[in-house]
């Protein structure tokens, strides 16, 4: 059914087409001419960071607090002088940004309104029901169903999330885990965003809740065959996944067996269940290393045995199939990734036989196994594609008619099938669900993301650009606007990257980005090194002593827009966040005078503190990431790029910080000290502003519409410097 824009949402939407876009000329934002409002100023206590005879001069490590003293009910002395500047902050960014408020209005409804308010996913059939998720009309969270042979049937709600989060700031589901006989559900609850999970069990035939609570999870569950027995990780105080718990129905979570204790910190673990159902599988994995234990999951009370020893830099995962193991691993120096097969009892990689050999120009991502054929996910020249192959060794790719896009699979839990499910997305086109016929070849589309209102994809026009890196190295550029976009300069554009973990930033749809490009903006995605676009020597180039060419290469795109007039010196906007609000901190750092504006969200900014503290979350895990900085090489070299450490007496652009106060993954004081050492050191009178989300961590709001407050607070802080103000 077509559904129209309300009246409200279409009046700005004509707004923006017909509104002015700047032009070269020299300008000022009312945002840029607040200057008459005070800006909190943090005390400075000298505080001395010392290793490998350096002292770092410290002033603001006061602002750092420990979980009890967030936690506590009431505020010690010092929670509550960081709880002062943290609201003193919040207070001026409204102040400075009050003349916004009906732009983010505006923006807030617009965005939420072109999402469809009684949507649902595909469903999928998983052991006899079908599977979806839905939202009802003006309701913030979802309804997990299922209906029992039939779609015609009658539909089951087995969570209704809007009732769970009706008394909580924040809420969220992380795992949900139907047993195998298909009576009970478990899933994990968060209440307070910092990825510690609660969960509970709910009988689907009385809709009771069980008495069995079990607290401080990862959030995964994994049932055993015998519909009693489930597993679950817990974390240390550092959030590090470090054991696997066996819980039997009906007893207290005090007599829950530990089967699998990680006790080297920089490896976390976890379990799950093999597509065929046949085995459990623990795994323990760290940057560079992989290692597995497995058990037959119709004896859920036995014993792990080893499937092969771990070894640094040997990297790899496994999939179950009739008397063979299916095994994706960088073995022998397959940097690129090839798959291997060993038999069921002779599980050391010195068994291994290649079945899939390396290809030098082709990264395999992941391989899934079904009875008749299996599908390799890769990634070739940037590109992600998507190969069948049938078991006789024939194989051919699945096809699609766009230049650039993204392709990935869906949710495939159906062993015995002919159809292969999967998502498609470019920068133009709304998230799409597919089903492959892999026999027939034919691409059937179950659902495309409706994006209410006028949108139109033939309206906006995506291109790829490559820019030269200092080293000679070509950059891939995705760049979409819409179309009547004056490459001249005079338009603006908001250049957004990632670029670490080996986390490629491929091209996708957002249908709250229009409100941007509808206004003038055009949007592109730098896939700089330490992401994984090009094939795994992208990301071993961006890591460890050569993190350098992540900042690098952000810089040589900036240039490459601005020297082919795709924006103009004065109109290029940055945005990164967690690891790229790093790059952001880097990049101002280096060349401040290329960006106008920054968005640096949930930024990891005091690179060298965070990793010599391994109290911290993450931090022992990353070693293999970013070095270890009790290593006086890696010291020197974090030391030289770490945005805090590197904060100089110079002019910076118009930046805005978010934060978390909840944050488990960038704690929020990095952000803040951040903050407080630009203010004090920086020379320039453009505006730095602060947000930190009191109620939330690293992912923001939850719910489906709340969180869209803040990405419509950054585009009119975006929109505002680009002095567009409708």
């Amino acid at each position: 059914m077509k559904h129209n824009l309300p009246l409200f949402g279409l009046s700005i939407l004509l707004m923006a087409q017909s509104c002015h876009t700047p032009s070269n000329q020299t300008y000022e934002s009312l945002l840029m001419k607040k200057t008459d409002i005070p800006y909190p100023i943090a005390e400075k206590e000298a505080y001395y960071h010392e290793m490998h005879g350096d002292k770092r001069l410290d002033n603001y490590q006061w602002m750092r607090l420990t979980d009890e003293q967030k936690l506590a009910e009431k505020p010690d002395a010092q929670t509550q002088r960081v709880l002062d500047y943290l609201n003193a902050e919040n207070e001026y960014r409204v102040q400075m940004m009050a003349h916004t408020a009906t732009l983010q209005g505006q923006l807030f409804e617009e965005i939420k309104g072109r999402i469809k308010q009684d949507d649902m996913s595909v469903p999928y059939k998983e052991n006899g029901y079908y599977y979806s998720t839905r939202y009802e009309e003006g309701k913030e969270y979802p309804l997990y169903t299922r209906r029992a042979g039939s779609m015609d049937n009658t539909e089951e709600i087995m969570l209704n999330v809007n009732e769970l989060a009706s008394n909580y700031s924040y809420y969220q589901i992380g795992g949900l885990s139907v047993s195998p006989n298909n009576k009970l559900l478990a899933y994990s609850e968060d209440t307070l965003s910092r990825r510690s999970y609660t969960i509970k069990i709910k009988d689907l035939e009385s809709g009771e809740l069980l008495a069995d609570v079990l607290p401080k999870s990862t959030g995964s569950i994994v049932w055993g065959n015998d519909n009693k027995t489930l597993f679950y990780t817990q974390k240390d105080a550092a959030l590090r996944s470090f054991k696997v718990i066996r819980h039997l129905l009906g007893t207290p979570s005090s007599e829950d067996v530990e089967v699998y204790h990680e006790k080297d910190e920089t490896f976390s673990t976890g379990i799950f269940k093999t597509k065929s159902k046949q085995f459990l599988v623990i795994a323990s994995s760290a940057t560079l290393s992989n290692e597995y234990r497995i058990l037959e999951a119709d004896n859920p009370q036995g014993e792990f045995r080893l499937f092969d020893k771990r070894e640094r830099n040997l990297e790899y995962s496994i999939e179950h199939f009739e008397d063979q193991w299916f095994i994706t691993t960088n073995k022998d120096n397959a940097v690129n990734f090839k798959v291997m097969t060993t038999p069921l009892t002779a599980t050391n990689n010195s068994n291994w036989k290649d079945f899939i050999p390396h290809n030098p120009q082709v990264l395999i991502e992941d391989i899934s196994i079904f009875k008749d054929f299996m599908t390799i996910s890769v990634r070739d020249n940037g590109f992600t594609k998507i190969a069948i192959r049938f078991w006789d060794g024939k194989q051919h790719y699945i096809g699609f008619e766009e230049e650039t896009y993204t392709v990935e699979p869906s949710i495939n839990p159906d062993f015995e099938t002919e159809v292969f499910r999967l998502n498609y997305t470019s920068l133009t086109t709304p998230s799409s669900t597919f089903d492959y016929n892999v026999k027939t070849q034919n691409l059937a589309l179950l659902k495309q993301q409706e994006v209410i209102g006028n949108f139109k994809a033939s309206d906006y026009q995506s291109e790829k650009h490559m820019a030269k890196a200092a080293d000679g190295t070509l950059i891939p550029i995705s760049l979409v606007y819409k179309k009547g976009y004056k490459k001249d300069g005079s338009q603006p554009l908001l250049l957004y990257a990632y670029g670490s973990y080996g986390y490629s930033m491929d091209p996708y749809f957002s249908s709250a980005r229009l409100s941007l490009l509808d206004r003038g903006f055009a949007f592109a995605i730098a896939h700089i090194r330490g992401g994984q676009e090009m094939g795994r020597h992208w990301y071993e180039e961006g890591k460890f002593l050569k993190k350098i060419n992540t900042f690098t290469d952000y810089i040589a795109c900036a240039e490459h827009l601005i020297a082919s007039q795709i924006c103009g010196k004065n109109n290029l906007f940055a945005m990164g966040g967690s690891a790229g609000g790093l790059l952001m901190g880097a990049v101002v750092n280096m060349r401040p005078e290329l960006f106008r504006g920054v968005i640096a969200a949930v930024p990891f900014v005091d690179v060298v503190s965070t990793m010599l503290d391994e109290s911290i979350p993450l931090t022992t895990g990353e070693f293999d990431e970013w070095g270890n900085p009790k290593d006086p090489v890696y010291y020197e070299y974090m030391k030289s790029y770490s945005p805090l450490d590197n904060v100089r007496n110079q002019n910076y652009p118009a930046m805005l910080v978010t934060t978390g106060y909840h944050d488990s993954q960038v704690q929020y004081w990095e952000p803040a000290k951040w903050v407080a050492k630009l203010r004090d050191m920086k020379t320039d009178k453009n505006p730095l502003l602060l947000y930190c989300n009191m109620d939330t961590g690293h992912g923001g709001a939850s719910g489906r519409f709340k969180r869209f407050k803040e990405t419509a607070m950054e585009y009119a802080f975006l929109l505002d410097l680009a002095n567009i103000q409708e």
